[in-house]
Parts: C-alpha cells; structure tokens; sequence
C-alpha cells in the first residue's frame, strides 16, 4: 500500500489519497456488481472507512474514511466479494449492460483492452483514460478522456470511431477501426502519448506533434472519418428498457454521495423484487436492474423514500458540489451541506448544470464552467457568474447567506446589471 499521494493523480484501491476525513479508495468496476457483493461492500465501507460512499461524475464507486491499517483490508475485502475492479489505465465502457439499441458489446470489449493495457510496459500519467462507447442510449459524450472509441454504423457492420481528448463534440476525430483492430489501436495510440513523457496527456501530445504522429502509429487500420454527430445527453436516472421486456433503473445519488447503511438498505430491496447486479454510472449515478416492467415503480418509490434521486428534474441534479469541509483537507466551506439548503430554497429553469458548489478554488467536482459558482475561499463563500472554480469571484457572503444570495444571482442578469 502506497503512503505517498501525488497530487494531481487519482486516488486507487491500492493506493487511496488523503483528504480531510482520511484516506480515499476509488474502484473503477469493469462491470456489473453482483447485489451480494455490494451488499458486502457497504458493510467493508462502515468496518474500514466512516460509511460514506460516493458515486463520481465519471461512474467511479469511491469509499471514504479510510486509515492506513483498514484500506489494505478494504483492498482484501474486494478482492475476497469478487468485484472486478481496474488499477490500471481506465477505460470507460456504456454503463447499461443489456442495452438492446448497442451496436456492439462494449464491456466485452473493454475486459479486453484491460487485459492488453494491463500487460504493457507503457507508463502513462495518472489520469490518463479510454472511452469504449457501444453507440447506446445511455452513451459516453459527455464524458472526457485522452482515447475515446465509439461503435458507428458502417456498410458490413459495425465500425470504432477513435477520436483523440476531449468529449464528444470537442475530441478531435482521428477514422474508424473494425472492432477487432481495436485493442492494437487504441495501444499504438496510447504509446504515441506515453512517448511525450510520462504526465502527458492526448492533448499535450496532439499540440506537440500533431494528428499526423497518432495517424502515423495506426497507418492502414485507419479509415478517415469526421467526428460523428453529437446525440442528444444521456440521462442516466430513470428507467431503460433492456433485453426480453426487462428493465433498470437509474437512481441518483444527491450530489454523489450517500451512507453505506442506505446503500445496503436499497441494495437489499432491489435484491427482493429479484434484481442481480448493479453499476455505478456517470453523473453520479447508480443502474439496478434487472426488474420485472410491474416492479419498477415499486424500486423508484423505495429510492425515493430513502432520499435517493429518482427523477431526473430533481432539483439536486441541477448543483454540483464536492464533499468540502470537513470531508477535505482543502475545503473550506461545508459544500453539500449548503447544496441541500439551496436545492430546497432555490428553483432553476432550464436543465443541465445550473450551480456548482465548490469547496475550494480547485473545482475537482466540476472542472467546467457552470452558469453560477459558489467557492469556499479565506474570505467566505465567493459567488462566480459563467466561470469556473478557479476565476476570481466577484462577491463574498458568509456561509449562512449562501442560500438566499444564490436564490438573487440566479436570476438572469438585466442589461443594466
């Protein structure tokens, strides 16, 4: 078990990162998680760490609160529930197994790219990443990652379009490879990347030397194509038809974050109503499934008594806040604790991301501009119109007017303003 902690890489299993309530894990499942085995996992979170269990942004299953004689155990535990979990370089595959609109079966194919990454000697930066986007509902656009790989249509089926950094709409389109070329591309392009240094970055790569070197290393398994076209945000929670009239269910977990003895509590009542697995999703949410058509109103009705998410125009799905103080060594406002106070007092038109609640200048929740961004600083909580967490803010409140301040600039700015 590492004792060091680099910063700026991403917390591991093996190798958990401080933060203000102790040590953080992150799994990375390679798939569905058997309900037993979460089961056991939410119990590992309350016997190793403070019971606090997260879903991220980018579908990783976090626990928080470890020690350094309890996150070797943790480690243990996992590996003893039987949940595969990736140390190596991540890569990313469609969160929905069963989905019956996939073009091609992008975990199988993610299993094995593992397996290729996991015997290669290249050294890559922490947060370097691979997207495996099968072409379904619940796609991967809105996620970023230095390789990103998505299943396009093509005469005699299905082909990988490979496009370098970025999400969807800005990743810079590289052609398409058959399914079967994919592992050795996408290797060919991770060792042009590795080759820039070991904290390089695709983008860092593509400013050095350009889409010529990342052509250059695939030669005649690529086949030009542009970026195919940006689809509509996949809407991770609720409810999505699968295979043979079955379903999953989404449920969203308020600003990322629950407490194991709930997670357990939901966990033990999807396993009544006959579900087998679950996966942790991107936006910070959970997939249960598979359930019968006349169970699932039950499953959201249970989720939503324990203050789960189960729609996705619940207000909660419109802040963005990091665990701040005291969770964070480096927070200094108590972020979600103010989320929830805003989430009941303040409505936002629109949809997507309207606030971000952010602990420190760092913005490690949402490191994207957002339409208003409260900010923990030395002189109280800094309000930010249109910016990230790291602009300077125009505004100071203490933490007790956040609220009723945020619930003001959320109104739309008048010419004269």
């Amino acid at each position: 078990m590492s004792k060091s902690y680099t910063r700026g890489a991403c917390p591991r299993l093996s190798a958990p990162m401080e933060t203000g309530d102790g040590l953080l894990a992150r799994l990375v499942p390679a798939g569905p998680i058997k309900l037993k085995a979460l089961a056991g996992l939410c119990t590992a979170a309350r016997t190793h760490g403070n019971g606090t269990m997260e879903i991220s942004a980018r579908g990783n299953l976090q626990i928080r609160g470890l020690k350094p004689d309890t996150a070797p155990l943790l480690a243990d535990r996992v590996a003893a529930l039987g949940i595969d979990s990736s140390d190596g370089v991540p890569v990313l595959a469609d969160p929905l197994s069963g989905d019956p609109s996939a073009l091609i079966d992008a975990n199988a194919l993610a299993i094995e790219l593992r397996q290729v990454l996991a015997a290669s000697p290249l050294v890559l930066a922490p947060k370097v990443s691979v997207i495996v986007d099968g072409g379904g509902r619940l796609h991967l656009d809105g996620l970023t990652a230095d390789i990103r790989t998505r299943a396009v249509s093509a005469t005699g089926g299905p082909r990988l379009h490979i496009a370098i950094g970025g999400d969807g709409a800005t990743a810079t389109p590289l052609g398409t490879v058959a399914p079967d070329e994919a592992c050795d591309a996408v290797s060919r392009l991770l060792a042009v990347i590795a080759a820039h240094g070991p904290e390089a970055r695709g983008a860092d790569a593509l400013q050095s030397c350009g889409l010529a070197a990342f052509r250059d290393a695939v030669q005649a398994r690529i086949e030009f194509q542009p970026l195919p076209p940006t689809r509509l945000p996949a809407v991770m929670v609720g409810t999505h038809s699968l295979e043979g009239d079955l379903y999953a269910v989404g449920i969203g977990l308020a600003f990322g974050h629950t407490q194991a003895h709930t997670l357990n509590a939901l966990t033990e009542i999807a396993r009544v109503h006959n579900a087998l697995w679950a996966r942790p999703a991107p936006d910070r949410t959970l997939l249960l499934g598979p359930f019968q058509r006349t169970k699932v109103k039950t499953i959201r009705d249970e989720a939503r008594r324990l203050d789960f998410a189960v729609e996705a125009a619940d207000p909660r799905r419109r802040i963005v806040a990091c665990p701040g103080a005291p969770s964070c060594a480096s927070g200094l406002i108590a972020s979600r604790k103010l989320a929830a106070e805003i989430a009941r007092e303040v409505e936002f038109a629109g949809t997507g991301v309207a606030l971000h609640v952010s602990g420190c200048a760092k913005g490690c929740a949402h490191p994207f501009p957002a339409p208003l961004t409260v900010i923990g600083t030395e002189k109280g909580a800094g309000l930010v119109r249109n910016a990230t967490a790291r602009a300077t803010p125009s505004y100071y409140v203490n933490e007790a007017d956040v609220a009723a301040t945020v619930d003001e600039f959320s109104e739309p700015e008048t010419a004269d303003a």
